[in-house]
């Protein structure tokens, strides 16, 4: 009984986090995971997968309502990112096929090098919500339009969560940021539903692999779901810079403790 309760009040406070911010869901659940519950990067994966999806569905249709997700975005990112996701849980699979359980090791390689690089990406998207003059897709080729940047965009994604579970909140905004001029609100809604989508996918994946764990997704998504649905009602009125900076300084200690 306590075991689950630790592991729901692990659930609550990164639901809290992803709510707010959008940011930390994998990037947050994944390391806590691996390094605090000493659960293997692969399950740590796939079960983080399934959790992303469940609890952003809740964010999402709290800004749904409020008006702050803009859909033809989210199809058109989804058409890059649902084939990169494929892509990454296959080259998931191939890995685990060449090296057996030595895969966990690559993966805490790859989920390292990914929780020091999210400050540095998380420092270039608050630069460019200042700014916030031209967007960066202004700059570009006119061969670069709209929809096919979107699905580039959504392909990184993809690939990263399908591999990582990690980057549909922080890496995705990022490239929102730079590549198109909306109300940060409306990225935020836009790129909750994405992640939302995109892990579901991801999630599906991981069922196949094997790679999920359900008593633990359970007892996560019970704290999770409600934290993410009261955050994502009181985004608009909390002042998250603080907690940005907490999250992201201890992601950098989480993955120096990686290698």
């Amino acid at each position: 009984m306590h075991e689950i309760l630790l592991i729901a009040t692990v659930g609550l406070l990164v639901g809290i986090m992803v709510g707010l911010t959008g940011v930390g869901g994998g990037a947050l659940l994944v390391p806590i995971l691996v390094v605090l519950m000493h659960v293997s990067p692969m399950t740590a994966v796939g079960t983080g997968a399934l959790f992303i999806a469940a609890t952003k569905v809740g964010a999402a249709w709290s800004y749904y309502r409020q008006g702050h997700v803009e859909m033809r975005l989210v199809g058109r990112m989804a058409l890059g990112s649902v084939p990169g996701a494929l892509l990454g849980i296959g080259g998931l699979f191939v890995l685990r096929a060449h090296l057996g359980n030595n895969v966990n090791e690559v993966l805490k390689v790859m989920i390292g090098v990914l929780l020091i690089a999210t400050p540095t990406i998380a420092l270039l998207k608050n630069y460019m919500e200042r700014k916030r003059q031209v967007s960066l897709r202004d700059r570009l080729p006119a061969y670069i339009t709209a929809a096919n940047g979107a699905v580039m965009v959504g392909f990184v994604g993809g690939c990263l969560v399908g591999m990582t579970s990690m980057g549909s909140g922080s890496i995705i905004m990022t490239l929102l940021l730079l590549f198109y001029s909306r109300p940060v609100a409306t990225l935020i809604g836009t790129d909750i539903t994405h992640a939302a989508i995109l892990a579901a996918v991801a999630g599906a994946g991981h069922l196949v692999l094997g790679t999920v764990d359900f008593r633990l997704l359970a007892a996560l998504l019970l704290g999770s779901i409600p934290g993410a649905w009261f955050a994502a009602h009181m985004a608009t009125s909390v002042h998250t810079v603080w907690l940005r900076r907490m999250l992201f300084s201890v992601l950098v200690v989480t993955g120096l403790s990686m290698f």
